[in-house]
Formats: structure tokens, sequence, C-alpha cells
């Protein structure tokens, strides 16, 4: 992790889609240090995708026994979900991993091109919400571009309001 917040300002990945924080950029000017900042405590957020998928490196908040993995808030489901990845597992998977299948039913016929006009900092809200079952055909759904900070705020605040339900 040193060496890519020291020797980058960030990486984008696979036309843009996943962005992996660095120093901070003109193209991706979030730092990895002043994102964290006044963030939730216990993890610290890494990568994010532009759907507000977010990339977490586990400092508690997930459990002792999985400290030091990455995690991933996935906004089909707002849920966060162990990758069993270690960082340097993380960014082999970003380079060399499938994240076609990964993100399989995430992505339409076009996206290369609609995503990589995007700067690092800009995300796709989508209506209807991803984690919604008329939100699954993400092809038909209306999509935005928004801030990144806005999909994490709306993701965490969605979480917090259906669990509390529950």
């Amino acid at each position: 992790m040193g060496a890519v917040i020291y020797e980058t300002g960030g990486i984008l990945v696979d036309n843009g889609w996943l962005r992996i924080l660095g120093s901070g950029s003109p193209g991706l000017d979030r730092d990895l240090m002043s994102w964290n900042k006044a963030k939730q405590q216990g993890f610290l957020l890494v990568a994010d995708d532009v759907l507000g998928g977010f990339y977490a490196i586990n400092a508690g908040a997930f459990g002792p026994e999985s400290m030091g993995k990455i995690f991933y808030f996935a906004p089909e489901s707002l849920s966060w979900q162990a990758t069993d990845k270690t960082y340097s597992d993380f960014l082999i998977f970003c380079f060399s991993g499938n994240l076609s299948d990964f993100y399989h039913g995430l992505r339409w016929k076009g996206w290369e091109q609609e995503v990589s006009a995007f700067t690092g900092n800009q995300g796709i809200a989508c209506y209807p919400f991803l984690f919604t079952k008329e939100g699954k055909n993400i092809a038909k759904n209306k999509r935005g571009v928004v801030p990144i900070a806005e999909l994490w705020t709306f993701g965490q605040d969605m979480q917090r309001q259906l669990d509390s339900q529950h």
C-alpha cells in the first residue's frame, strides 16, 4: 500500500470502473488518508467502483478473525462482503483477476465509453436503486453522474435505514 500511495496519485482500472486510492492527482483528487478522514472507524477505504461499491481493509469493524483482509460494500445488496484477500491479493485481482465475472450483471452495453468519460471522483447513481428488485436490470435503469462521495453517503444511509427496520 505504501508504494501505491507514495508512487501514484491513484490508479484507474478497467476504463476507470475501479479506482484504487493513492496520494491524489488531477484525475483522482481524493487521497487515501483524506478520503478516510471522518469516516467510520474500524476500516480503511482503499478503492471504489463507479456504482458505489467500496473496498475496505478490515481494522476491526468486521471482526478480529479477518483483520487486514479486504471487504467489499456491494451497492446491489447494501452489505459488506468478505473477499478473503489481503491488499496485495486485491491488487493482483484488480490487474489480472476477472473483473467481468465479479461485476457480472452490473454492466451494460456501452459501459466502457460512458465510464471512461468520468473523473475518478464521479460515479453512477441508478434508479431504480440497484438493491431493489426493480433495479436489477442496470441496462434499463436511469443512470446519472454524481460525486462518489454522494454514493458513499447514500449507500451507508440506506444500509442503516434498512438494518433498523429488521
